[in-house]
């Protein structure tokens, strides 16, 4: 029975490795357009604040799905989870908020609020990253187990 489930797993993966990769190429297609659009269309080789942060989100978008194929990969291959992989998506992720947070008009305290939550949750992860380095108990490629 163990057997099975396994081979379902498995096969679940491959099966989210392949949409993931649709995604990427989707998503990469559509930084082109962006890219194209912004930099050809409205401004000639030019990028004003608006168009960069929005290129930037696009791009970031594509690096958290590669790093997410990375770890579904590493899962596939040694049926383990990186952590350090997932905290840095995590991290990823949480810069690609910060970029793409833009300030209202009037300043409330929710905005304020978001903010703290956001620096409470940058210290959190980069604490955890710098705890998960320190401890040197990572495995992946090029890095040996600890003894």
């Amino acid at each position: 029975m163990i057997e099975i489930v396994n081979k379902f797993e498995k096969l679940i993966y491959a099966v989210l490795m392949v949409l993931l990769m649709v995604v990427l190429v989707i998503t990469l297609v559509d930084l082109g357009l962006v890219l194209f659009d912004d930099l050809i269309m409205k401004t000639p080789m030019k990028l004003d604040t608006i168009s960069f942060t929005s290129v930037m989100g696009v791009f970031l978008l594509v690096l958290i799905g590669v790093e997410l194929l990375d770890t579904i990969k590493a899962y596939f291959i040694e049926n383990t989870i990186h952590v350090e992989i997932v905290v840095l998506l995590a991290i990823i992720a949480v810069a690609r908020k910060v970029i793409l947070l833009e300030p209202p008009k009037v300043i409330t305290f929710e905005y304020g609020f978001e903010l703290m939550g956001i620096g409470v949750i940058v210290i959190g992860l980069a604490a955890s990253y710098y705890l998960i380095k320190k401890s040197g108990i990572t495995i992946g490629p090029g890095v040996k187990k600890p003894e």
